[in-house]
C-alpha cells in the first residue's frame, strides 16, 4: 500500500484495516484525510482480494471529526461576494460528500470499530459504514449544531435509515453525547465491547466470518439492501430478480451447496 498522511491501511488476509493514523490531533479530519479516504476506498473496491474493510482510529478516540484548522483555511479563501463564495462552499462541500460517498459505494462491508470520540463528522463518516461497533468508552455527538451549522456531509440523509427519524432529530437539535449503551440501545452500534483491543479483536472476527463468504454473494446482498434505500419493494423484488438471474450461475453457489451437503467448509475464489 501506498504510504498516507492521515491513514494507515493493511491487508490481513482478506480483510483489509483501514485506521485513521492522527492520534495526536485525536484524529481530526485534515485536508489529507478528506482525499486519502477516496484513494483508499477505489482501491478497496477494486481489489478482489479484499472481501471486507475494518475502519478504525488509531489512539485513545476514533476521531473528533473535522479539524478546525481546515475551516479555517476555507473562511480564508472567501472574499466579499456572497455569490462566489457560495459557489466556492457548495463545491468544497460536494467534494467532501463525495469522501464519504466512496466508503457508502464501496461493494465490500464496511465494519467501523469506535473508541472514545466519535464527533461531528466522524458521525457522518460511520453512518456511510455497514455495520458499526463500539468500546465501553465510545461518545457520540452530532456536534455540529454546536458550530452554528447543519451537518452536511451525510449524517442527517443516512442516520434517519439507522437510528430512526425522532431520534435523529433529538440528537441532530441538541447535539448531546450518546454513550455506548445508549447507542446500542437506539441502534446506531450493533455491540458493544470493553475495551478497544477486545473490540477490535471482536470485529476483526466478525470481518473474518463475512470474508469465508462468497464475494458474490456478498456483493450482491450488499447491492440489494443499498438499493432498498431509495426504492419501493416491487422495484427491489424486480431489480434482484435481474440481478441473480446472473449471478445464480456462480460456481459458487455449486461450491456452497456441495459443502453444506459434506458439512466441509467451502473456499471461495475472489
Amino acid at each position: 500500500m501506498s504510504d498516507y498522511q492521515a491513514f494507515q491501511v493493511e491487508l490481513k488476509g482478506n480483510i483489509a484495516h483501514v485506521q485513521i493514523n492522527r492520534p495526536e490531533k485525536i484524529n481530526a479530519m485534515n485536508a489529507a484525510f478528506w482525499t486519502e479516504i477516496i484513494e483508499i476506498f477505489q482501491w478497496a473496491d477494486e481489489t478482489d482480494a479484499v472481501r471486507v474493510v475494518v475502519l478504525s482510529g488509531a489512539g485513545k478516540h476514533f476521531s473528533a471529526g473535522i479539524d478546525l484548522m481546515l475551516l479555517a483555511s476555507v473562511a480564508n479563501e472567501m472574499g466579499k461576494d456572497v455569490g462566489r463564495n457560495a459557489r466556492l462552499l457548495r463545491r468544497k462541500i460536494l467534494r467532501m460528500q463525495a469522501s464519504f460517498n466512496a466508503v457508502d459505494q464501496c461493494q465490500k462491508p464496511v465494519l467501523a470499530a469506535i473508541q472514545g470520540y466519535c464527533l461531528g463528522g466522524a458521525i457522518d463518516l460511520i453512518a456511510a459504514c455497514d455495520m458499526r461497533y463500539a468500546a465501553e468508552d465510545a461518545q457520540f455527538s452530532i456536534k455540529e449544531i454546536d458550530m452554528g451549522m447543519a451537518a452536511d456531509v451525510g449524517t442527517l440523509q443516512r442516520l434517519p435509515r439507522i437510528i430512526g427519524d425522532g431520534m435523529l432529530r433529538e440528537l441532530a437539535y441538541t447535539g448531546r453525547m450518546v454513550a455506548a449503551d445508549e447507542a446500542r440501545a437506539i441502534g446506531l452500534v450493533n455491540r458493544v465491547f470493553a475495551d478497544k483491543q477486545t473490540l477490535l479483536d471482536g470485529v476483526m472476527a466478525i470481518a473474518q466470518e463475512i470474508a469465508g463468504k462468497s464475494p458474490i454473494a456478498i456483493a450482491g446482498t450488499k447491492k440489494m439492501i443499498s438499493y432498498m434505500r431509495d426504492h419501493r419493494v416491487d422495484d427491489g423484488l424486480e431489480y434482484v430478480a435481474t440481478w441473480n438471474a446472473a449471478m445464480l450461475q456462480s460456481n459458487d453457489l455449486r461450491l456452497a451447496m456441495t459443502a453444506h451437503m459434506t458439512k466441509q467448509k467451502p473456499e471461495f475464489l475472489d
